[in-house]
């Protein structure tokens, strides 16, 4: 089959389309025919690599799937040949203390799927059953695949750990990426505001209004931090979202007011940093880093998702074979929302 590989870390220098095995499932494992599959910045990560990551190459890229089921394991009840579902990245084996608690995006045996496992950017690939949730007749698998890791992670950081309230004000660092234009939704699902976003362009930040930022700044025209700080009447706000690391996680810190609490998830500007630790104390501020989300938040987020209450954004469509294309592109910065591949070119139900 199809797939969308890399064989050694690096950059997209290492990355080819080629044949490979079609997976071999295990008894409580589900053999998923690939439909829509969504792109990541984990993607790249994944491809730099980093100390500890040691995977099986060569190794199938991409965390974000939906499918129909091809073939189904002598374990598993409760699904049949030809059901559509989207997946569940986040992968829990083990029956550990944080696992029985609910808890399996921190248990012993953590893993993604496309990040430490086979990922999507393949015509089939094999999925545990309790990763599946059967998508509703009405819900595409484009838009499936495109919520799943982004919403989930942006759902468990705001929601789950951030405790995020109604009438809360929330600064969010980044406009066009998905986990951003998932947590302006969420926030104002959540009945936040006054929401503030932070953009590099007007054409994000005009997507960002789109989807129900109140305040808008773009970060080339202006000094977004003192932008804030006017804004709040010199108070701050009390939720930031910032994904971003390194260049920007200090004027996020002093965007805060006294007691607010920094939201991350991820660090595309690099992971290390020195801030002023004055204004942790001074402020007591809180940092609480996330990641992903537990199967409970999956659920709820893709019910909301499928209810229509939350909408991914999809960039474009690509098909498996114009992949390169797509992580180019990824990598370049220049997307609003998700850039999705088709591996399978099945036109009759998207």
């Amino acid at each position: 089959m199809q797939a969308i590989v890399f064989s050694e870390h690096g950059d997209l220098s290492k990355v080819h389309i080629t044949d490979v095995d079609k997976p071999t499932i295990k008894p409580n494992e589900l053999l998923i025919e690939v439909k829509a599959a969504a792109l990541n910045r984990l993607d790249l990560w994944v491809l730099q690599g980093w100390p500890g990551l040691n995977l099986k190459m060569p190794h199938i890229m991409g965390s974000d799937g939906a499918g129909v089921i091809a073939e189904i394991g002598s374990q598993v009840t409760g699904f049949n040949i030809g059901d559509r579902v989207a997946v569940n990245p986040t992968i829990c084996n083990s029956l550990d203390a944080f696992a029985m608690a609910g808890q399996d995006n921190m248990c012993d045996d953590f893993a993604i799927l496309g990040e430490h496992l086979d990922g999507f950017y393949a015509r089939y690939t094999a999925v545990p059953a309790r990763n599946l949730h059967k998508m509703p007749d009405h819900a595409t698998f484009e838009d499936s695949a495109a919520a799943s890791l982004v919403f989930v992670t942006a759902w468990h950081s705001l929601i789950t750990r951030g405790n995020l309230k109604a009438g809360e004000s929330v600064l969010i660092v980044g406009a066009g990426g998905g986990v951003n234009t998932a947590a302006i939704q969420i926030a104002r699902l959540a009945g936040a505001g006054p929401i503030y976003v932070v953009g590099s362009s007007d054409e994000k930040l005009a997507l960002a209004q789109e989807l129900g930022a109140d305040v808008l700044i773009n970060r080339n025209n202006e000094n977004w931090g003192k932008t804030i700080f006017k804004a709040t009447q010199r108070q701050g706000v009390d939720v930031v979202v910032d994904n971003v690391g390194a260049a920007t996680y200090f004027g996020s810190l002093r965007a805060l007011k006294r007691g607010g609490r920094l939201l991350t998830v991820g660090n595309t500007s690099g992971p290390k940093f020195e801030f002023d630790n004055r204004l942790m104390f001074g402020k007591q501020l809180t940092i609480i880093g996330s990641t992903m989300g537990t199967s409970a938040d999956y659920a709820t987020v893709m019910q909301l998702v499928w209810n229509g209450k939350l909408h991914p954004i999809i960039d474009t469509v690509y098909p498996l074979d114009q992949g390169l294309t797509a992580l180019k592109r990824l990598e370049n910065g220049d997307v609003k929302g998700k850039l999705i591949l088709t591996p399978s070119h099945d036109k009759h139900r998207s």
